[in-house]
């Protein structure tokens, strides 16, 4: 299993939320935004959050979601753009 799918599986399949610093370490993955990059290029919605803890502290996670109706929308009209 390579490192990118590795990272899929624990964002969609297991429905984890992750640090790009965690993703580095967890997976041995030198840039993490390039493995969300590619998992977004195949289809999924990874969206990158902001979190904050109860010390104030601010971290990013990405996570799977839902697309909202606008991005479905927008890629419907792109794809019907690219057609004509």
């Amino acid at each position: 299993m390579t490192k990118i799918n590795r990272v899929f599986e624990a964002l969609v399949v297991n429905g984890e939320e992750l640090t790009a610093k965690q993703i580095r370490s967890r997976f041995d993955v030198a840039n993490p935004h390039n493995a969300v990059y590619e998992i977004r290029r195949a289809g999924y919605p990874i969206y990158l959050n902001r979190r904050t803890d109860s010390k104030g502290r601010v971290t990013h996670k990405y996570r799977f979601g839902n697309p909202s109706r606008s991005m479905v929308a927008l890629a419907y009209r792109a794809m019907s753009e690219m057609a004509d």
